[in-house]
């Protein structure tokens, strides 16, 4: 089964109101292909983009444990850091003092105090300087351990908090949780915007980590969709940089039931929005010290018989691969100039990718109710997105300030080749599934030599990008 949480969102032309949709989505649901949203209202799915299912242990499984029980990798804190040549930053202090992560997630979790200390103790992490949790859009609804909604946010809270803090262990934290009618009322995208802003006008944290997303195509309207665009501008203008997660579903993605998959090529926001840096996803291939056994490459486990079996419990094929495309509804920034050969005219996401592949799966510990407590094998760009917004806390950390909107420094770096950047080249983000009674497949994206729509500009080599990321964006 695919846990997803999906927040039902509503944009009419005088209110944003929302709802709770349906339990989690286990496959595609044969149906027609989805269409875009019509009339003055429609619904609009936002969900986290985290991957995991009923996998637990009592202690972390090793790379060793999962390949054996699995036939899928997993890691833990240390194998990334290794893969990302954190060491030499964290030998020199640069492990992200006096920076703050701001992790936005809706319930969040009743437990994650208490399963961030089992995972720090597990892993020999020192705990956060500071660990807040704040509600500034309004109380959270009871937790119910019957309301899968509940559960799947609070799986992604875990991955969010507990993978930020592998990164950037002495970087503090402030989890903002943000509240969602379980059956009507108001609630949803419009109380995340709330409560982004509430954190940027009260300088709380430099970087901000968001782990989900909505097909472009389900918003009714371009300006429906720049209507709730407020916390992302404020960000700017406070300088306060923003990342989304690109998805899960590869060059595709889920329509306006929550079930359906588009049949051609689609992209999701808040990661396709020019103020926001889209995380796309790679598959680490890592020995059991973390050591490299070949390059990254674009993270797609749609194909992969054993990764379907481990995630969605059949061979498959479904889409599970890193999103990534182009907007529909945002022209091409200026900073993307340097690959317009790629993009065109429009917004190309992702901007740059992380670890995210389910073949390459992370140690998650989680205790909330709905589930046996233990360690979860966990996967998805809502990996990457808070793997990266580790590194952006060291290199705010470098620069003695927040560094605000980055990715006119990520596509500098680019264009100089700076060695920061390492370039994936190999992979693509095209998926197929079956739906309505028919295979389709969803042709994406191929990675290749320097930007590409399936990678971005690449993923990262972090002693050498985090010096160069603070030079350049923190001027």
């Amino acid at each position: 089964m695919r846990l997803g949480g999906k927040i039902a969102l509503t944009v009419g032309a005088g209110a944003l109101l929302a709802g709770l949709s349906g339990a989690a989505v286990a496959g595609p649901a044969a149906r027609s292909a989805a269409a875009p949203a019509t009339g003055p209202q429609a619904t609009v799915i936002i969900r986290p983009g985290v991957q995991y299912v009923g996998h637990s242990s009592s202690q972390p499984p090793t790379t060793a444990d999962c390949e054996a029980a699995f036939h899928v990798a997993c890691y833990e804190p240390a194998q990334l850091q290794q893969a990302y040549n954190l060491a030499p930053l964290y030998a020199k202090g640069v492990s992200g003092q006096g920076a703050t992560i701001v992790i936005v997630d809706s319930f969040g979790s009743p437990t994650i105090t208490d399963d961030l200390g089992v995972f720090d103790q597990q892993f020999g992490l020192p705990p956060p300087p500071s660990f807040k949790i704040i509600r500034p859009a309004g109380a959270i609804p009871l937790y119910r351990s019957s309301n899968s909604e509940m559960v799947s946010w609070a799986g992604e809270t875990s991955l969010d908090v507990e993978y930020a803090h592998a990164i950037a262990p002495a970087a503090s934290i402030v989890l903002v949780e943000t509240p969602v009618a379980e059956t009507e009322g108001m609630a949803g995208f419009p109380q995340i915007v709330k409560a982004e802003e509430y954190v940027i006008d009260h300088h709380l944290g430099g970087v901000i980590s968001q782990s989900f997303g909505a097909t472009e195509n389900t918003f009714p309207s371009r300006a429906s969709l720049r209507a709730l665009r407020g916390a992302y501008l404020d960000a700017e203008r406070h300088h306060v940089t923003v990342l989304a997660a690109s998805g899960d579903d590869g060059a595709t993605d889920i329509g306006l039931d929550g079930q359906t998959f588009y049949t051609f090529p689609v992209t999701s926001w808040p990661a396709s929005d020019p103020l926001v840096t889209g995380v796309g996803g790679t598959q680490l291939h890592l020995d059991v010290n973390g050591a490299r056994q070949s390059p990254d490459t674009v993270w797609n486990d749609t194909y992969a018989a054993a990764v379907q079996q481990f995630i969605l419990g059949d061979s498959g094929p479904s889409p599970l691969a890193a999103g990534g495309g182009k907007s529909i509804f945002f022209a091409r920034p200026a900073y993307q100039n340097p690959v317009q050969k790629v993009v065109g005219r429009t917004r190309g996401v992702p901007d740059i990718s992380m670890s995210a592949a389910c073949n390459g799966s992370v140690d998650v510990y989680q205790s909330f109710g709905g589930q046996p407590a233990g360690w979860y094998p966990t996967c998805g760009t809502s990996e990457a997105t808070p793997l990266f917004a580790g590194i952006v806390a060291l290199a705010d950390q470098l620069a003695h300030h927040p560094l605000g909107l980055i990715n006119p420094a990520l596509y500098a770096m680019a264009a100089q080749h700076q060695p920061g950047l390492v370039d994936v080249t190999s992979g693509s983000n095209s998926v197929s599934f079956s739906q309505g009674g028919h295979e389709h497949t969803v042709h994406g994206f191929t990675a290749g030599p320097g930007y590409d729509l399936a990678s971005g500009i690449g993923t990262v080599n972090a002693a050498a990008f985090v010096p160069e990321l603070a030079s350049l964006a923190g001027r």
